[in-house]
């Protein structure tokens, strides 16, 4: 493909609603709980007896209202991990909640999880293993197919509305363990119709893993990338080459995925946002001997900075402890860090300011919109900007040490390159330099007093928007 023609595309990929929802979630927990909570292991083998299952004072309300202190806005239960353990009374199992001690055989982890999520106004997904180390079928094909997708549909049809399904890619079978050929259009094909507002994440069209599990996304984390990506995780999840249609050169650990030289002979592509995924503990599991491993509000607020603030969501997870509760030293870190992130973003100091830009589109999308709380609303450029310009007076001198940029990503992601600049002394004096916005990108700085702030937008595709300039 030419490069003109590259760009062309590139700049007509844009999300579909249901990734505009997720991405507006920005930040939510990752919740594993199940056998391994009980055994102290990562990846249970499948043989553990249910009865060792048994957080006698579980309490999902809890779980729930520490996530919202921490300013998340949804969560997603490890309804089944690789053991094969459900968490909730699957009638194609005897390996589940229904045979443990906990609740007499009684309890449904899943139903309460989702039940406290609806009472504090939290969205509720579900992670969903495909592989399986204990159901007998698993490595049959199509029999093993049909189990999970039964399982699947349980999931879809007895908890309300979900916000997301997230597929693992991990797969530890070796040369000798059993291979299983996931019918992923089935599955996919189960949840559209079940669910049509759910993203399907990781082993899905949806949304991508960014490459690490240490909280950190790229510099530059393009939303459009090559459709290939889109196959790379269920290629690892198979156990089959990465080959085909994904070339063998391609890792999802690369620095660059969506850059003119990465997509350049890419062919098709598509919008597949970056999820960011970290454990606020050592393991993903709750393991007594890792309390130490707690990570520090300075650490936290780094790795929020650097995905939600880089144009990625953050999936922080939050494991229950043995008890069936979320332990003291995580409630205190998390409710410290949602009172952080309140006090930063306190008061945004661009409300009601006067915007002027170089160049509009027309009067519909003028400067001024890029001010507007209406997400629909927005700054456009035109078309084939040259160094186009956003000029802000804030109407009296502030201290400032952050400024938070969103594309208007419904007309796809555009900017390439940016710098933003603060009058000093009667100069404009440099104090961001940046390449991607996409959906939010928040520029921070050494605290300043300043009374305008410019935004000179250096390379676009075709053209660029601002639906949102803050200052704080």
């Amino acid at each position: 493909m030419k490069k003109n023609d590259i760009i062309e595309a590139a700049a007509a990929v844009v999300p579909s609603e249901r990734q505009l929802k997720w991405q507006r979630l920005e930040f939510y927990a990752f919740m594993h709980f199940g056998l391994n909570t009980f055994t102290g292991d990562e990846w249970g083998s499948g043989y553990e007896s249910p009865d060792l299952f048994n957080p006698e004072k579980l309490n999902a309300r809890q779980w729930v209202s520490v996530v919202k202190a921490a300013s998340m806005r949804a969560v997603i239960l490890t309804a089944k991990h690789h053991d094969g353990f459900c968490l909730w009374p699957s009638k194609y199992t005897d390996y589940s909640v229904k045979n443990s001690p906990w609740k007499n055989g009684e309890g449904d982890v899943v139903r309460e999880v989702s039940n406290a999520c609806r009472e504090f106004g939290l969205k509720f997904g579900v992670y969903l293993s495909p592989w399986d180390r204990h159901e007998p079928t698993y490595g049959t094909g199509e029999p093993y197919n049909r189990f999970f997708r039964n399982q699947l549909e349980e999931l879809l049809t007895g908890y309300g509305e979900l916000f997301c399904v997230w597929f693992d890619g991990a797969c530890g079978e070796g040369p000798n363990g059993k291979k299983q050929q996931y019918d992923w259009e089935a599955a996919y094909a189960l949840i559209r119709e079940l669910q049509p507002d759910a993203v399907i994440s990781i082993c899905g069209p949806d949304v991508r893993w960014c490459g690490n599990e240490a909280g950190v996304c790229r510099k530059s984390e393009w939303s459009v990338v090559p459709y290939y990506y889109c196959d790379y995780e269920r290629a690892l999840a198979e156990k089959t080459p990465v080959g085909g249609k994904v070339p063998r050169n391609i890792r999802m650990q690369a620095l660059d995925l969506g850059s003119r030289k990465a997509i350049r002979n890419a062919g098709k592509l598509i919008w597949y946002p970056a999820e960011v995924d970290v454990s606020i503990r050592k393991g993903w599991f709750h393991n007594p001997k890792d309390d130490y491993s707690v990570k520090p509000l300075s650490k936290l607020l780094e790795i929020y900075y650097n995905s939600v603030g880089a144009n990625a969501s953050l999936l922080l997870n939050v494991p229950p402890n043995r008890e069936g509760l979320i332990g003291k030293a995580e409630i205190e870190i998390l409710t410290t860090l949602g009172a952080q992130l309140d006090i930063d973003f306190n008061e945004n100091l661009a409300e009601g300011s006067v915007m002027t830009a170089s160049c509009c589109l027309d009067q519909e999308h003028c400067a001024q919109m890029a001010l507007s709380d209406n997400p629909d609303e927005y700054w456009h450029s035109g078309m084939d900007p040259e160094n186009a310009e956003l000029t802000i007076d804030l109407g009296d001198d502030y201290d400032i040490n952050k400024v938070v940029l969103q594309e208007h990503i419904r007309t796809g992601q555009h900017i390439e390159e940016f710098s933003l600049f603060a009058e000093i002394g009667g100069k404009w004096k440099k104090i961001f330099e940046g390449t991607i916005i996409g959906y939010k990108r928040i520029c921070r700085f050494e605290e300043m007093r300043m009374q305008y702030i410019k935004l000179v937008i250096k390379k676009t595709r075709r053209f660029a928007t601002i639906s949102r300039f803050e200052a704080y």
